[in-house]
């Protein structure tokens, strides 16, 4: 089995963070990678979060979960982590399943990741995409804040082992930065065959905002 886009599931995961992440004064991040997440039919969703973090693609990821009838996961670093977080999901009338420890202590017990989002700005980010367990089907890697000075040097190829391979990345000048892998199977590529599909990024004149469309 392959990733398989489904933009009917993407546009409903979209709409329904917007209506919930409407408080949230944030730049389009968690509205991009909720459709992300749920347009993938990812059903396992993992991320992290440390504590003063926003909150708002944590909520778009678990809105993601539910339209993909997925599992998603935070990783939080200590009980703190965990409190703060419990409380804003809650305040943002969501939930989901956090579990408190460092990357080497409970990535490995979380197999089959097709959906991962951490921020740069850890500094242990790059272990924690080396340690991720990824799916079968292929997987998508989201390194979030990918402007900030950390990532300077960072190459996706130096956390992906030898039996993985890229088959796409595309930088987005979305929030801070959002830089994405998408990882195929072993056996070929992810999604539709290739030279059918790409990423067109489009800019609206009139407002500036800026979108990205699967075609």
């Amino acid at each position: 089995m392959k990733l398989v886009w489904s933009p009917e599931t993407a546009s409903k995961a979209y709409i329904d963070t917007v209506k919930t992440c409407e408080l949230f004064q944030e730049s389009g991040v968690a509205e991009l990678v909720s459709a992300m997440a749920a347009g993938w039919n990812a059903q396992l969703i993992v991320e992290t979060w440390s504590q003063g973090g926003l909150i708002a693609t944590s909520v778009g990821l678990a809105i993601a979960s539910r339209n993909s009838c997925g599992r998603h996961v935070c990783l939080v670093p200590d009980e703190q982590s965990r409190s703060e977080y419990v409380e804003a999901m809650g305040e943002a009338g969501v939930s989901t399943e956090v579990i408190v420890g460092e990357a080497e202590d409970v990535m490995g017990g979380l197999s089959g990741v097709d959906f991962l989002v951490v921020d740069c700005r850890r500094r242990d980010f790059q272990r924690v995409f080396r340690l991720a367990k990824l799916s079968h089907r292929g997987a998508v890697l989201v390194c979030k804040n990918a402007n900030s000075t950390s990532n300077s040097s960072f190459k996706w190829r130096s956390v992906l082992d030898h039996g993985s391979r890229l088959a796409r990345t595309v930088f987005l000048p979305v929030g801070k930065g959002l830089d994405i892998a998408h990882v195929a199977t072993s056996g070929g590529s992810s999604g539709s065959t290739q030279g059918q599909s790409r990423w067109i990024r489009h800019v609206d004149r009139e407002s500036g905002e800026e979108y990205v469309i699967r075609k």
